[in-house]
């Protein structure tokens, strides 16, 4: 499936290895295109000059100048990228400038698979928020600035059995990401989970209001359900 407009990062490492796992896991985001990755600070805010990204993973220890010493030049030059720090930096200083700096998101080393693509799930969906026409209330700034929503639909009820919050969030994010009619089989391929997992979650969404649902029928006439975000 071919994404248009998509998001552009760049990936500030000092270790070379590093910065290219980085880009295999941010590989798995068809929404996302790595367009260079820097070695340390000269190197990041020319790529930054050169490619106007929407999305920098930046590292704190680079050779030549820190990574949150880095953030107010970016903040000055490039207001408009996000920036989600990739760190083994623990010093309360740096998590305090990245806040001050309105830093998206401080991953620690070494960085779990699952926690990074939980990250970037979230800021993939922010980003789509921004950019979509949707009419701005209280839920659309809680969707923006991160605020857990009742997954129960506000009906203040516990989730049915079978269906677990990690997973409904992903089936969640999907179905925005993507903006389009999607099946239970392509659902299940984008969060690794079989048909009959992702229909179970779909129709609960459904249920609560929170996906529409419609039957299209294919070439040979064989009907199949697309589930729609609302």
């Amino acid at each position: 499936m071919k994404v248009l407009n998509k998001i552009k990062a760049v990936i500030a490492e000092d270790d070379f290895r590093i910065a290219d796992i980085h880009e295999k896991f941010l590989q798995k985001f068809e929404e996302i295109e790595v367009v260079g990755k820097s070695l340390n600070g000269e190197q990041t805010l020319n790529l930054l000059e050169e490619n106007n990204p929407d999305l920098l993973l930046l590292d704190v220890y680079m050779p030549d100048l820190l990574g949150s010493d880095l953030l107010p030049l970016v903040r000055e030059r490039f207001p408009k990228v996000s920036i989600i720090m990739i760190t083994a930096a623990t010093d309360k200083v740096f998590l305090e400038k990245a806040l001050n700096y309105g830093v998206e998101n401080y991953l620690i080393k070494p960085v779990d698979r699952d926690r990074f693509n939980e990250v970037i799930y979230e800021y993939i969906k922010k980003h789509s928020l921004l950019l979509s026409n949707q009419e701005v209330n209280q839920n659309y700034a809680d969707l923006l600035f991160g605020k857990k929503v009742d997954e129960t639909g506000g009906k203040g009820k516990g989730l049915p059995k079978g269906i677990d919050e990690i997973t409904l969030g992903k089936v969640k994010n999907v179905l925005q990401i993507k903006n389009m009619g999607l099946s239970a089989e392509e659902v299940g391929k984008e969060i690794g989970a079989s048909r009959i997992t992702a229909r179970r979650y779909l129709e609960y969404l459904s249920s609560i209001k929170e996906a529409r649902t419609e039957v299209v029928y294919g070439i040979v006439g064989r009907p199949e359900r697309k589930y729609y975000p609302i």
